[in-house]
């Protein structure tokens, strides 16, 4: 089996709010043994040690190839030396093909909070064949922005699907050519729930036969409601009830091949549980 786990890690916060990567590593060891991990809020420079988390999760997953896409990289205050890194990394037992980074739409909103966001897409060669895994990390506040960063996640399926189909000419350097797999997974924090009208556009059929994007959960647990991804633990008492903002999705050629979605329901720190799913695709 193929196991993907995505988890916001929140910069890696611990139950007392410190930062813990160490404890993330434990969590993720007693869950699963994974063959590729997406980790959102990953930092460097924000947290309060100001520590490089990049290089740090690196330096804990040996074994695994890091690929790290940046959305906000901005001077630290005060004038001081060095910058301040904000983004997502994506760890893979197996060979990395290629790494692409997209920015997602960010309009403007008077008064909204908000922030840069990417998507990060990896054509992996794992033993059930090329697979193309995206990793994301979508709006909060803004419905609007979400619902335009789902529209983008739409294109970038199309155009990817069209690169997988369409013969490529030789090539030298950069022009090399590198292939983008037909087979894919889409996984990270949406900030939205199910059934919400930014993951009913997601699942949307395409009108030129691009194969659309299908719940892992709805294809593993039919007819049962998404487990809560968010606010399990939450320790204050006027926390809400836990909901689902969590996510994988699989290109409809993958859907028979979705054995298992499972949360990790037991580990506490970020306000988010670890997903991970199991895919018929190989070991």
């Amino acid at each position: 089996m193929f196991k993907l786990v995505t988890w916001n890690i929140q910069s890696g916060r611990s139950p007392d709010g410190k930062t813990d990567l160490d404890r993330i590593i434990a969590c993720l060891a007693r869950f699963c043994s994974f063959a590729m991990l997406c980790v959102q809020e990953v930092s460097r420079g924000y947290t309060e040690g100001g520590e490089d988390q990049f290089a740090m999760l690196r330096e804990r997953l040996p074994g695994y190839t890091g690929i790290e896409a940046i959305a906000c990289d901005t001077a630290v205050p005060g004038g001081r030396p060095g910058r301040r890194r904000f983004g997502m990394m994506v760890f893979a037992r197996h060979p990395v093909l290629q790494a692409q980074r997209h920015s997602l739409p960010w309009p403007p909103e008077p008064g909204v909070m908000g922030m840069p966001r990417t998507a990060l897409e990896l054509t992996v060669d794992a033993p059930g064949g090329l697979l193309r895994v995206l990793s994301v990390h979508l709006e909060y506040f803004s419905q609007r922005q979400r619902m335009a960063q789902v529209e983008r996640l739409r294109e970038l399926h199309r155009e990817a699907s069209q690169h997988a189909r369409c013969p490529q000419a030789a090539g030298n350097g950069p022009f090399a050519p590198t292939p983008r797999a037909l087979p894919a997974l889409l996984a990270g924090d949406f900030n939205m729930l199910p059934g919400s009208p930014e993951h009913q556009r997601l699942l949307a059929p395409f009108s030129d036969g691009t194969q659309p994007w299908r719940d892992c959960w709805h294809l593993a647990q039919p007819g049962r409601r998404h487990a809560p991804t968010v606010g399990l633990h939450a320790h204050h008492p006027e926390a809400c009830a836990p909901f689902t903002f969590d996510y994988v999705f699989a290109s409809a050629d993958l859907a028979g091949r979705v054995a298992r979605v499972r949360v990790d329901a037991s580990e506490q720190g970020s306000s988010h549980q670890a997903l991970l799913v199991e895919l018929d695709w190989g070991a």
